[in-house]
């Protein structure tokens, strides 16, 4: 029995009511429950933004209160109350926006969204992790040894801290989807650039600029996939998507094996073009594909209503439940939106000198509240995962082609012996390619590439896993379980003898920490309110970025200087950040705050 049963009305004839009652944060435990009340207290939203229910629509009986249990909503709709939201059934026109979400279906839509949405988490992989299929042969052609190495590696990393503060935070404040149209095309543009450099001062400039566009596409991407998702398959389909950086992997191996050493490109005595910078050209292509491919995706509709835009939300819920049932946007249910204290939208600031000061002031603004009470405890938990994580993620993972070419040239003068990784990094530095002074040899064999591509296709089997287990084990077990398992296969790194150990260890990190990569973004995404998330999800992955580049540069010096340390430190850095998520709220299956 619902008051849409009452009188006739129009899909377009869409209330949205603020209409809430005690503590009524909807069903995520007691610590984003706080979080919620806390941040934003509980005020009616604006009527010139968001318009109250009809009083034409609610019987004229008494207000007999605002219970919270679920038993009884009926009852209560007919004294005029509004009870809490929940998903809504047949016949129920009004809802919170996890109901709404759900009352679109899952289909069509939600799988064009995974395809186009993992294709720019597949860009931004190809574009970090190519990096380390250049280095071995590019090193002739921009005069590189192991430290400068280190530092090209990193350069993309201390561009993407730039990017991610600045773009989550001004996704938070014009939408995500501008901002992913944005990043695409700049990303592109940079990738093109720095393969037509032929200096290594010029390559560094547009690796950073590359870099400071990639920044943005972590934060921004994995928001915005999240406020489409209903509660339910909501960590499935993040780790669905956290996949296709395996496929950016996979992509990116096969290519460098198929291009990098087939000699292709034109030499000349002033302008050299060869087969690595062919390579980096081609990785350019997927950014230019997924800027077009967004202009026909919708904005959030979270974003939109936390805006003070409901009408264009609904017309969003509205075309998606199209898109998904074949059936008229006529047809879709939910008649009535009912927003919480987190969906109301803020109250208007006075006007500044013009919208890119307002912007700014957002920014400023969204950043400050992260460090307050009580998202601060969340904030400082996430940015010390994500900072140890990825020393160990990328500081392994960008060394491994390194590694492999290394063992590779010790094994070609040395056929037959056993050695440690540290006795061929101690051959390569004084005798090999790398020494001070030494003739510099380009020439990289195909067993190479191989090797690293045996290396991430070993992720796809615990991709799967986290696809299937995500939603029911939980992001604690996969993102504990993770860190403590790659935390052992970097510390046994030490103990590798000859290339088939070594491509077995590798293959195992590879695989572990790939899992709890996925494990970490479904956690971080879903910890900060709508509001504030990719700004959140913006520092947190600065502090990635940090690790990456400190990573890279402490492997690079350590490697070479005393090489037993990085296997070490990395074991240790991962194992303790990773339980560190243990004091992070459970949101398994949570609605999204």
């Amino acid at each position: 029995m619902v008051e849409g049963d009452r009188r006739e009305k129009s899909s377009s004839d869409t209330d949205v009511s603020d209409s809430r009652v005690p503590n009524g944060c909807g069903s995520k435990d007691l610590e984003l429950s706080k979080l919620r009340r806390t941040q934003q207290p509980t005020t009616t939203c604006l009527p010139a933004v968001v318009p109250p229910l009809k009083t034409s629509a609610l019987p004229d009986k008494a207000h007999n209160g605002g219970g919270g249990g679920g038993g009884g909503g009926g009852h209560d709709a007919e004294r005029g109350v509004v009870p809490p939201p929940a998903p809504p059934g047949v016949g129920s026109d009004k809802a919170d926006f996890e109901g709404a979400i759900e009352a679109t279906g899952y289909g069509k839509f939600h799988y064009l969204l995974l395809a186009v949405c993992g294709f720019v988490s597949t860009s931004e992989e190809m574009d970090v992790i190519s990096m380390s299929f250049i280095l071995p042969s590019a090193q002739c052609d921009l005069n590189l040894n192991t430290h400068t190495k280190g530092w090209l590696n990193s350069i993309i990393f201390i561009g993407m801290m730039v990017g991610a503060y600045v773009w989550g935070s001004v996704a938070d404040s014009i939408g995500r989807k501008k901002v992913l149209i944005a990043i695409s095309f700049m990303n592109g543009i940079c990738i093109v650039a720095s393969s037509f450099s032929q200096t290594y001062e010029l390559f560094m400039l547009f690796r950073f600029l590359n870099g400071a566009a990639l920044g943005g596409s972590g934060p921004v991407i994995w928001s915005y996939f999240a406020e489409f998702q209903p509660k339910a398959k909501r960590g499935s389909m993040l780790s669905f998507m956290a996949a296709f950086w395996t496929l950016g992997n996979l992509f990116v191996a096969a290519l460098a094996w198929l291009i990098i050493p087939s000699g292709l490109g034109y030499h000349s005595d002033t302008f050299l073009y060869n087969s690595w910078r062919i390579f980096l050209l081609i990785c350019a292509v997927p950014s230019f594909l997924v800027a077009v491919f967004l202009f026909f995706l919708p904005e959030s509709p979270k974003f939109l209503l936390t805006c003070g835009r409901s009408e264009e939300a609904m017309e969003i819920f509205r075309k998606i439940y199209q898109i998904n049932t074949g059936n008229d946007k006529s047809d879709y249910p939910v008649k009535h939106l009912i927003l919480d204290e987190t969906m109301c939208p803020k109250e208007p600031k006075k006007p500044l000198k013009g919208k890119y000061v307002n912007m700014m002031v957002d920014i400023y603004d969204n950043s400050r509240m992260l460090f307050k009470s009580p998202l601060l405890r969340f904030t400082f938990i996430s940015i010390t995962i994500n900072f140890t994580f990825h020393i160990g993620y990328y500081g392994l993972m960008m060394w491994f082609p390194e590694l492999f070419n290394r063992f590779d040239e010790y094994s070609r003068m040395h056929p037959g012996e056993s050695a440690s990784v540290c006795e061929v990094t101690e051959y390569v530095v004084a005798m090999g390619t790398q020494q001070q002074g030494g003739v510099c040899n380009d020439k990289i064999e195909s067993a190479v590439f191989m090797e690293s591509l045996i290396t991430v296709a070993a992720a796809i089997p615990s991709n799967i896993v986290a696809v299937l287990g995500m939603d029911r084990l939980g992001r604690k077990f996969f993102l504990v379980f993770s860190t403590f398992t790659s935390g052992i296969c970097a510390a046994s790194m030490y103990l590798v003898r000859n290339k088939v150990h070594n491509l077995i260890v590798s293959a195992v990190f590879s695989s572990v920490i790939s899992c709890g990569n996925a494990a970490l973004d479904c956690l971080i995404t879903e910890i900060f309110p709508t509001n504030l998330r990719a700004t959140g999800v913006a520092i947190s992955m600065v502090a990635a970025r940090l690790g990456g580049i400190i990573g890279n540069i402490v492997i690079a010096m350590l490697l070479d200087m005393y090489c037993p340390a990085p296997t070490f430190i990395v074991a240790a850095l991962l194992i303790g950040g990773g339980l560190l998520c243990l004091f992070l709220p459970n949101t398994t299956r949570a609605p999204l705050s």
